[in-house]
């Protein structure tokens, strides 16, 4: 018996340790610094494990014509957009949420990894978070971006999902929570139960769109042509999606279309909201049909519960207040609407158990 006894422990032992692969693993993730990454159009977030976000720069790369070889990233490469010489291209390599360039965004991502990632002998585990209706191919292509940029292993997210656990919501909970989350690319609506996303839209419409009707706008209204740096800090200043209790003017700097010359000139918040309907309508168009798609007895938990805004682009003026009025729900605004979703990568990050419940296969 003693000798069967000790066969058994010597037998169990044994299997213990018959996987040295998962063993190795274990030890590995003790040096590593998990990451968690939302690889926006307009701007790249980085969380970085027991550290929070510590990394927040323009999704925008500066290459030299001709040798593809890289000279800024980040902060630096966005105040190049539209004035580098001949030479020079400084390019944004997302579009709408997904690579257009793949060579450049794995050269954007390893710079990134590299800043934040201080433990040079261990790879990190990396989180990216990604529109909810991109393809295999395009998965496929962010997962080998990663790899190939120095990450260990990977792991997709969508993106409605993070934001929503970023900004707090109880998504585990057999009830309905429903995020609204516009980026610079994309708009994301989901409606989330049970760990899981019940029904989701997505449209590619999002900051960028925005930017754009300001310059078609200057352009049809004005004669006038204007950057889209200038877009965007009109955008920023006079935007709005509900009228303003006060409205604001700010003069313009731009190209006259006709004399060729340069010229300033004012226009008003008034004229913006115009410029801006085309994306605003669509975005309560999406929250509308993802509304009329969702189950009933989730569609109840939602009268009460409403929904959150988050992610950059819903910081525009009064479009918290128009959603209200166009659907009758409670809307509320993120807290840190910018980093909702890479906040939620983090929280992934901490909770590993989610990891397989929520985020897509790793390479």
């Amino acid at each position: 018996m003693m000798a069967q006894a000790m066969l058994h422990r010597a037998s169990s032992g044994y299997c213990r340790v018959r996987n040295p692969q998962a063993m190795w693993n274990k030890f590995i993730n003790l040096f590593s610094n998990d990451i968690g990454i939302d690889l926006g159009t307009a701007n790249t977030l980085v969380y970085v494990k027991d550290r929070g976000v510590v990394l927040r720069e323009p999704s925008v790369v500066a290459i030299q014509e001709g040798t593809k070889r890289i000279l800024a990233v980040g902060d630096e490469a966005k105040r190049m957009l539209g004035r580098t010489p001949g030479n020079i291209v400084a390019i944004r390599p997302m579009k709408s949420g997904v690579i257009a360039d793949f060579d450049i965004t794995e050269a954007m991502i390893r710079y990134f990894i590299r800043k934040v990632h201080t433990r040079k002998l261990v790879k990190p585990r990396v989180i990216m978070a990604v529109p909810g209706d991109i393809t295999e191919v395009e998965k496929r292509a962010v997962q080998e971006s990663a790899k190939h940029a120095g990450a260990r292993e990977v792991f997709l997210i969508e993106e409605p999902m993070s934001a929503a656990i970023g900004v707090g919501l109880p998504v585990q909970e057999p009830a309905g929570n429903m995020i609204v989350d516009i980026g610079g690319g994309t708009c994301e609506v989901a409606v989330i139960s049970l760990a899981g996303i019940v029904y989701a839209r997505s449209v590619r419409v999002g900051g960028d769109a925005m930017d754009e009707c300001i310059v078609q706008y200057m352009r049809r209204v004005y004669n006038l042509m204007i950057g889209e740096r200038t877009a965007e800090e009109i955008k920023i200043r006079l935007g709005s999606a509900y009228p303003l209790a006060e409205e604001k003017t700010m003069e313009v700097k731009g190209r006259d279309l006709v004399a060729g010359l340069p010229k300033t000139l004012t226009v008003t918040s008034e004229e913006i909201r115009e410029a801006l309907q085309e994306p605003i309508t669509a975005i309560v168009d999406a929250i509308r049909i993802t509304l009329e798609k969702c189950p009933p007895e989730l569609s109840a938990d939602l009268v009460d519960r409403g929904m959150v805004l988050a992610g950059g682009s819903s910081l525009l003026v009064g479009l918290d207040r128009l959603v209200a009025e166009q659907t009758g729900l409670p809307v509320h605004r993120a807290d840190d609407a910018l980093s909702a979703v890479a906040e939620g990568t983090g929280v992934v990050l901490n909770e590993l158990n989610l990891i397989a419940k929520m985020t897509s296969r790793k390479v």
